[in-house]
């Protein structure tokens, strides 16, 4: 199928809402569906313009100031085009690193964009095509003159099987499918794109620290059902001092007096190590559920606590009402 842009609608340059990712316990197989590799970074548009181009978070902010490099590598795009893709920070050996990227410790030649869909070229919406021709349009059309550190998110074609072992060998966080005739859904999570994740770790929401030294002793983190904040665990380990330090920095303007947990107080015997009972409640400093952090752990328990945690990084392009509970992991 060649697509006729001439009978395309007008696209609206501007922010999109990403399309989303649901989810799963395993992969689907198939011909009718497409692979990518799951990368552990900052979901980005791209968006050019009357000659200029506008880094877009997943939230809608402009990235510019944080990735000046990236916006002009970005300048080969044609005018009108948006594209969706991952910054990234590669490792020395060659592996996404959140964690840098959260931090800055990284040297620029270390910083990657990986386009992977074509949402709008040359003035014209892409959305309702099928991933296949956007994918088609993108690698021969739209990033003619690309180069580094701009790159095309490669698409695979071996058994989800030998992917996800291929993704757990190499440390990286896991595998996307995507149907292949799928169109762009803006900001939905419709199952036409699923992840597997093959590292046990999600994004929490920080609703209240114990006071210690730098700042904290703990954080105290959960998710969202429905409209209630879900307790789930104490995170103590991840932390440099001067860490620490930064994440107290931010605390001030969301301290409160009120408990957000919907989940608090705990019985005595709720979990290993001290519970967060209604007396250990009073030694708290709760904070207004806004910060989302990034959080890896070794196992769920059956009572839904998690063992061995350890904080990444704090998360400012997600936000805390979008942080539900994952439990699709290898």
């Amino acid at each position: 199928m060649k697509t006729d842009l001439r009978q395309l609608p007008k696209a609206r340059l501007d922010f999109i809402k990403p399309m989303l990712a649901k989810p799963a316990a395993q992969l689907p197989a198939g011909s009718n569906w497409v692979y990518e590799l799951k990368l552990d970074g900052y979901r980005t548009l791209a968006l050019k313009q009357r000659n200029v181009v506008t880094l877009f978070s997943r939230r809608g902010n402009t990235m510019n100031l944080h990735f000046p490099t990236l916006a002009a590598a970005c300048a080969f795009l044609p005018n009108d085009t948006i594209v969706d893709g991952e910054v990234v920070v590669l490792d020395q050996s060659g592996r996404p690193s959140f964690s840098a990227l959260q931090h800055s410790r990284f040297t620029p030649d270390a910083l990657y964009f990986y386009i992977f869909d074509l949402l709008a070229y040359q003035g014209k919406d892409l959305r309702k095509l099928p991933l296949t021709e956007r994918r088609r349009l993108l690698e021969g059309h739209a990033l003619k003159g690309m180069r580094d550190p701009v790159r095309l998110s490669a698409v695979f074609n071996h058994s989800p099987k030998a992917l996800i072992a291929a993704a757990k060998k190499a440390g990286l966080e896991g595998v996307i499918a995507k149907r292949a005739d799928s169109r762009y859904e803006t900001g939905e999570r419709s199952g036409a794109w699923v992840k597997y994740k093959t590292n046990k770790g999600q994004e929490l929401v920080i609703g209240g620290y114990k006071p210690g030294p730098n700042g904290f002793d703990c954080l105290l983190v959960g998710y969202y059902e429905a409209r209630n904040l879900i307790f789930i665990a104490k995170i103590r380990n991840g932390f440099t001092p001067a860490l620490r330090r930064e994440i107290a920095a931010k605390f001030g303007p969301l301290r409160t007096s009120q408990c957000p947990f919907a989940n608090l107080p705990e019985p005595a015997s709720a979990r290993r190590g001290e519970a967060i009972t209604a007396e250990v409640m009073k030694h708290i400093q709760w904070l207004r559920p806004k910060l989302v952090a990034q959080i890896e752990f070794t196992e769920r328990t059956e009572g839904n606590h998690l063992r061995h945690s350890r904080f990444v990084a704090l998360r400012d392009d997600k936000a805390a009402r979008e942080v539900r509970k994952e439990t699709a992991y290898s």
